[in-house]
C-alpha cells in the first residue's frame, strides 16, 4: 500500500505553435507514461490528441506508453509531423539549385 509521502509530481507537456500546456500531475511509483497522461485529463484541453496512438517521450526520447515514469520526469505529448524532413531538405536544396545559390552537379556552394 502507497501512502500519499510516496507520491511524486510529473509535469505533462503539449505544444502547439501557438500555445503550450504544461500540468503537474501526482502520481504513485509504477505509473506508465499513458496512466500519467490520461491523469493529466489533457484531453479535455485538447481533444483532438488520440490517447491509443500519441507518440510519447521524456525529454525527448519516444517512450513506449507502459513506460514507468519516475521522479523528475516529464511527459511529453509529441503532435505528427507536417511534412516529412527530408523532403523538406530535398525541396530546399533544389530550389537553390534553381536559383544559382548552389552547383548543378555537386549541389555544394556555387
Amino acid at each position: 500500500m502507497t501512502n500519499e509521502t510516496d507520491k511524486f509530481v510529473v509535469d505533462v507537456v503539449y505544444a502547439l505553435p501557438t500555445q503550450q500546456k504544461v500540468i503537474p500531475v501526482h502520481v504513485t511509483p509504477g505509473t506508465s507514461a499513458i496512466e500519467v497522461v490520461r491523469l493529466s485529463n489533457i484531453v479535455s484541453f485538447f481533444p483532438e490528441i488520440d490517447l491509443d496512438t500519441v507518440k510519447l517521450g521524456v525529454f525527448s526520447n519516444v517512450v513506449k506508453h507502459d513506460q514507468v515514469i519516475l521522479p523528475g520526469q516529464r511527459v511529453e505529448i509529441y503532435r505528427p509531423l507536417i511534412a516529412d524532413p527530408k523532403d523538406v531538405r530535398r525541396r530546399r536544396a533544389d530550389k537553390a539549385k534553381d536559383e544559382g545559390r548552389a552547383n548543378k552537379v555537386t549541389g555544394g556552394r556555387a
